[in-house]
This record gives C-alpha cells, structure tokens and sequence, in this order.
C-alpha cells in the first residue's frame, strides 16, 4: 500500500465532502470546506492511495492556539495507524504555525480516538455536556501543549 500525504486545497473541496459524509453524522458541507480551504487560519491533510483520498485531518488556528477540526478516515482503512500519520502531519504544522495550545473535542464513546489523543499527549480538560447530536452526545474536551 502506497499512501501519499500532502495539503488539501479548494479543488479538493469534493471529495473531502463525500468522506465527510461517510465519517460524521453531522457532517461539514463541501461549500463549508472550499471557504476553510480558503483561509489561512486553516489547513487540511490528506491520505491517499493511489489518488484516492483515504484520510484527512484539518487545523485551525488563532495566534499560538490550534483545534484540531476533524481526523477522519475511511471506514474499511481505519485501525492501520493512519489517523496517527494524519494527526502528527497536523502537529507539525501546528508547529510551523507557533501554536502553544493544541485542543480539540472528541465523542465520548470515541475510544480508539480518545488513545490515540492520549498516545500524543493531550489531556482531558474537562467535558462539554451535550455537544454532540445524531446522536447526542458529550464531547470530552483534550488539550496539549506543544
């Protein structure tokens, strides 16, 4: 299997959207990743095999603080360390960027994300009732500090 991991621009909008779709129960539109795409405050990543997007995982960051927006990959591709490769490409530029403060949100009941978060460094911060819907659920709020 040879994976290429390279950053995402606004042509890559589409199919960003349709692995969204296949991810999240709520997911981000194609219209809402062509404007983030845009932006500089945003990055994207993605994984692909033979020019096929497998995986991403975006960044947004606001002066020395980043979020980590989404980690998604495809459901027949997941527990091959590939959401690990994603986040560390994210944690380099989050790096490059001069971020301090590395957060994000995370499901729950989201185990296998939740250690590979633990498995980086973040800590658990606290919890946000309710966050999450389809279905509702709290999200467990992580931060590292790089």
């Amino acid at each position: 299997m040879k994976l290429d991991l390279r950053t995402l621009g606004k042509s890559d909008a589409p199919m960003l959207a349709v692995l969204e779709k296949e991810c999240f129960s709520c997911p981000w539109s194609e219209e809402s990743f062509y404007e983030c795409l845009g932006n500089e405050r945003f990055y994207f990543v993605g994984l692909f095999e033979s020019d096929e997007l497998i995986g991403y995982g975006g960044l947004t960051t606001v002066l020395d603080e980043g979020d980590v927006s989404n980690i998604a990959v495809r459901s027949d591709k997941r527990g091959q360390g590939l959401g690990k490769m994603l986040l560390n490409a994210l944690c380099e530029e989050a790096q490059k960027r001069g971020v301090v403060y590395f957060h994000l949100e995370v499901r729950e009941s989201n185990a296998p994300a939740r250690h590979l978060y633990e498995s980086f460094g973040f800590t658990v911060d606290g919890i946000r009732k309710n966050y999450y819907t389809k279905p509702q659920e709290n999200a467990v709020l992580m931060t590292k500090k790089l």
